[in-house]
């Protein structure tokens, strides 16, 4: 493959043009297209090794290395300002460096007396930070150590081991650890508790609950909170030591918490937070019902449960269940039995403004977190530890909206519903907004 020196490009003909003229991005688009174009004359492709962005990758990583040591001596190479003047340039060495682009070999400057430390390529580092990003982003997308490993193999002509990338992600749990503790709002309108399972070998493999609670702030933005791993099942006191966390951070007041129908768990929110109200996610219910009914009577059940949840009060919602169970009672007493002892938590939602009933009557908003988290955990099959399996689901969720436009979308959303809840709970959202 011809070597062409892409630095070094036609210097008169860039005279002849004129003053370079950049680009909106702040470069020169005239010099761009003549790189280009001289690369496709002589042969040499765009892309891979030895093509035109590594070799440009590794001018301008040198130069910037030369800039470097440059103001760190004080003179410019080959000044005679250096001559006798103590420190001095001691050669270069080889560096080989995984770029985004491949791997790059640049030419690290040295000075006599050790004291360069070079910022843009640091000592014993191996990868620029694009590279360590994407290893980021592809695990928190589902991806294995081995199929990260094989993607920079085939796409950038990189090795790089699984132990590499699962050292790259490990710098990822000091953040998480900071983010875990951070303080939180004073007040929040929503939040939804859900957990997910995940499975851990710890001895044998087992299903292990990750606890996760997703909070809506005053100005409509969706929070999580905090990730928890527990032991064995979903439970209530565990979900307590969860609440109490959540208010030792500073959440002292919380209007609404949305959750699934576990027990205890209403008993556990009352004690955290006296004020709040406990909103049982309907689609949870539903769910519930269904596991007491035979598969043929699901649609049918559905069809008479719906005038329930939609009723305009609860004394209206009250009259159709009645007119449910004495439907359904007799074949399935376990589902009218389900639905009583839920019902004080069932029915809050009921007596607030439609706005609020659409954002609050299910668990949906923390459901599409989930979904996410479940397709990342999915790949792994199972996890060695409890901190692996924390370590995926946190990158996972750090990687939910890497545009910004789900935040504008949540936050468009939550507006009509925030205006209710301003309503509703006169003054408790104040705290929150100063």
């Amino acid at each position: 493959m011809t070597n062409v020196l892409i630095a070094e490009a036609d210097t008169d003909a860039v005279a002849k043009r004129g003053p370079a003229r950049p680009g909106v991005d702040g470069v020169d688009a005239e010099l761009v297209a003549q790189l280009v174009e001289q690369a496709r004359t002589a042969g040499l492709q765009l892309t891979g090794e030895g093509g035109l962005l590594q070799q440009l990758t590794k001018r301008v990583l040198e130069a910037a290395l030369d800039g470097e040591i440059t103001d760190h001596l004080g003179y410019d190479k080959a000044d005679p300002a250096g001559n006798n003047g103590g420190n001095s340039r001691n050669g270069v060495r080889g560096k080989t460096v995984l770029t985004e682009v491949g791997p790059v070999e640049v030419a690290v400057p040295r000075d006599r007396d050790g004291t360069f430390e070079p910022q843009i390529v640091k000592k014993r580092q191996r990868r620029l930070s694009g590279v360590e990003d994407m290893v980021i982003s592809l695990s928190a997308k589902g991806l294995t150590t081995g199929e990260i490993a094989a993607h920079l193999a085939e796409v950038y002509g990189a090795d790089v081991s699984r132990q590499t990338i699962s050292t790259i992600t490990d710098k990822v749990v000091d953040g998480m650890a900071e983010w875990q503790n951070r303080p939180l709002d004073p007040v929040y309108p929503v939040i939804f508790l859900d957990a997910v399972y995940v499975k851990i070998r710890d001895g044998k493999v087992a299903n292990r609950p990750i606890y996760v609670a997703l909070a809506v702030t005053v100005e409509g933005t969706r929070d999580i909170l905090g990730l928890w791993a527990g032991d064995g099942g979903e439970g209530a006191k565990f979900w307590l030591q969860v609440l109490t966390e959540l208010r030792n951070r500073g959440v002292g007041d919380v209007c609404m918490v949305v959750c699934d129908g576990l027990k205890g768990l209403p008993d556990a929110i009352e004690a955290t937070w006296p004020q709040a109200v406990t909103q049982t996610c309907v689609i949870h219910l539903l769910r519930a019902s269904f596991r007491y009914a035979g598969r043929q009577h699901w649609d049918a059940m559905a069809k008479a449960l719906r005038p329930v949840y939609t009723a305009p009060t609860e004394a209206a919602a009250k009259q159709r269940f009645t007119e449910f169970a004495d439907a359904w009672g007799a074949r399935y007493p376990a589902v009218i039995r389900l639905w009583d002892s839920a019902w004080s938590e069932f029915v809050p939602f009921l007596a607030f403004d439609t706005e609020i009933r659409k954002v609050v009557c299910s668990t949906n908003a923390i459901e599409s977190v989930n979904a996410r988290i479940r397709r990342a955990v999915r790949a792994r099959g199972h996890f060695p530890n409890e901190a692996a399996a924390l370590k995926c689901v946190y990158l996972a969720v750090m990687s939910l909206d890497p545009t910004g436009q789900g935040r504008r979308r949540w936050v468009m959303r939550w507006k009509p519903a925030l205006n209710a809840f301003d309503m509703t709970f006169e003054g408790r959202l104040s705290a929150g907004r100063k």
